[in-house]
């Protein structure tokens, strides 16, 4: 089991940021993702970087304007 902003959800051997935000229908283009208090510094890296278990995720919209 891990969470994703706060709400438990299923967890599985092999998930990866990728998953989650696929998992949470997460489309939206501007993303930041937190692991356990870790950025997750470029979105390249989603597809590879594994989520353990037992973890706090937090994923973040981000909007810019003017």
């Amino acid at each position: 089991m891990i969470k994703v902003n706060g709400e438990e959800t299923a967890w599985r051997d092999g998930m990866t940021v990728q998953d989650v935000l696929d998992d949470k229908n997460f489309t939206f283009r501007m993303i930041s993702v937190w692991i356990n208090g870790e950025a997750v510094p470029d979105r390249d890296l989603y597809k590879t970087t594994a989520v353990p278990d037992g973890s706090d995720v937090e994923v973040i919209h981000n909007i810019s304007g003017g």
